[in-house]
């Protein structure tokens, strides 16, 4: 019973969302704009009907047509309205006549703030059902030069308009509260975007923080949490650290998916990805202006060690990042499930690049005794279309032969099933791989690191063992405590 109370106890400390808009209402310094495109002015209703809207709202407005939208906003040369680049245009725009319009020698204590969503709810079919971005930029003290931003994208689960429209209202309640008075706090703010929101009516695949009061905030650190905080199946994030929105990064292009723990990355992981890539985008289907290569790691990798070591995760990103790679981080276990999320964004070719190891833990049944159709119906999703894996080789320890698709060892029972693959093309080996590291395993180099041994320098790609060193990555930082 007493667990139950602090259940209990605990939902009613979320503040209702009458109670987040009035505060925000009756704090005389907060004033902006709302500017709501494609799913009504939700949001802003909020804050009419808790009353006291006077005070914070300086205008609020729907571009509906797309006329009116782009004499305001600008025309969109793509077409396209919901996109993260409107959004931004829409918050720049509306900021600006914040400070056109509102004299900072009447009003010094005002805290400017721009809302903005761009989103297209459910379609009459209920074919595609529907995504939208959502967005502030807002300051926190009158005298701040650059403004904080926080934007996310979102996906609707729910079946009819009206209720996607709800939580959208919603939603955007909890980010501007969020902002004004959980900004401090970046990780419980995510989850807090969620309050009087059911998990399963909406998905946050991506969320960005930027400006003075995010300055130590790492967005893939905050993308891993929509990861742990099942937001999300999958999030990416490109070179300079900022998080992508993998629908768009996908959409469709080809893709060459390395699976790995990168832990750290090895001459092996870039021998792997230069020559499937070499052979991805020689095959006539392929473009190559029109090709991503996603570096993935799965969530149970992270989570290898029992729970995931966050700093553990950075240093794995720090490194691939470094190298010029979008990293993917994704709940998918097996492979199918991946294919089978490329698949909702492209149509072109897939490849998967993966060792000997990989491939034969593709063909064990134990990894689909859940689905009803078993490894049929698995692979029925991973080779339903034109997809093929490169395969890269691997020396037997003991016997030192070299392992290709041609002696791998699968179960007695796929044998058949294998093979049936393999004469279809739909296996190739890599046979210009380098011989002279084939020796080299991330967990042996990790180990090195760890003790403090000599000669995993050499085991990585170039400048990738000065990163680590400079930071000390891989390597626990103790605490205070800890260290006495």
């Amino acid at each position: 019973m007493a667990s139950v109370r602090k259940r209990d106890t605990a939902f009613e400390n979320i503040p209702s969302i009458k109670a987040k808009t009035l505060r925000i209402n009756l704090n005389p310094d907060i004033y902006g704009t709302f500017a709501e495109i494609g799913a009504g002015q939700e949001t802003a209703r909020h804050f009419f009907r808790s009353g006291g809207a006077s005070g914070t709202i300086a205008k609020a407005m729907s571009a509906y047509d797309k006329q009116f939208s782009d004499a305001i906003y600008g025309v969109e040369t793509d077409g396209r309205y919901v996109t993260q680049a409107r959004l931004k245009t829409m918050l720049s725009h509306e900021m600006r006549l914040m400070e056109e319009r509102i004299s900072r020698e009447t009003h010094p204590e005002r805290l400017f703030f721009s809302y903005a969503n761009t989103v297209a709810t459910i379609d009459f079919s209920k074919r595609y059902k529907g995504h939208g971005w959502i967005g502030i930029r807002f300051q926190l003290d009158p005298d701040q030069k650059e403004f904080d931003e926080i934007i996310i994208h979102v996906r609707f689960k729910q079946n009819e308009a009206r209720l996607q429209q709800e939580t959208l209202g919603i939603l955007g309640v909890n980010l501007i509260y969020g902002a004004f008075y959980k900004y401090h706090k970046p990780k419980k703010m995510l989850k807090y975007l969620y309050d009087h929101i059911d998990r399963d009516t909406i998905e946050i695949d991506m969320i960005n923080f930027s400006g003075p009061n995010f300055k130590d905030v790492d967005n893939r650190l905050m993308s891993l949490q929509l990861i742990k905080n099942d937001m999300t199946d999958a999030v990416m994030f490109g070179p300079d650290g900022n998080n992508l929105l993998p629908a768009a990064v996908l959409y469709k292009k080809n893709i060459l998916a390395l699976r790995g723990s990168f832990r750290p990355v090895t001459k092996v992981n870039m021998d792997m990805f230069e020559k499937s890539y070499d052979i991805f985008v020689r095959d006539s289907t392929v473009d190559e202006e029109k090709t991503i290569v996603i570096f993935e790691i799965t969530l149970s990798n992270l989570k290898a060690s029992g729970e995931i070591d966050e700093q553990d995760f950075m240093d794995r990103a720090e490194l691939l990042c470094s190298l010029g790679h979008t990293v993917m981080i994704s709940k998918f276990q097996e492979y199918y499930k991946l294919v089978e999320y490329f698949n909702n964004y492209t149509k072109a070719r897939i490849g998967l690049t993966m060792g000997v190891n990989n491939l034969v833990a593709v063909f064990d049944e134990k990894y689909y005794r859940h689905l009803s159709g078993g490894i049929l119906e698995a692979f029925g999703k991973l080779f339903f279309k034109d997809l093929q894996v490169y395969l890269y080789p691997m020396k037997d320890p003991e016997t030192e032969q070299i392992m290709t698709s041609n002696n791998v060892k699968v179960h007695p029972r796929m044998k058949e099933l294998y093979k049936f693959f393999k004469y279809n093309n739909k296996v190739m080996d890599i046979i210009d791989y380098d011989p002279e590291i084939m020796h080299i395993f991330s967990r042996d180099v990790l180990k090195k690191i760890i003790n403090n041994e000599k000669g995993w320098e050499e085991q990585l790609p170039e400048g990738i063992a000065e990163i680590i060193k400079d930071k000390n990555l891989f390597i626990k930082k103790l605490e205070p405590s800890e260290k006495a």
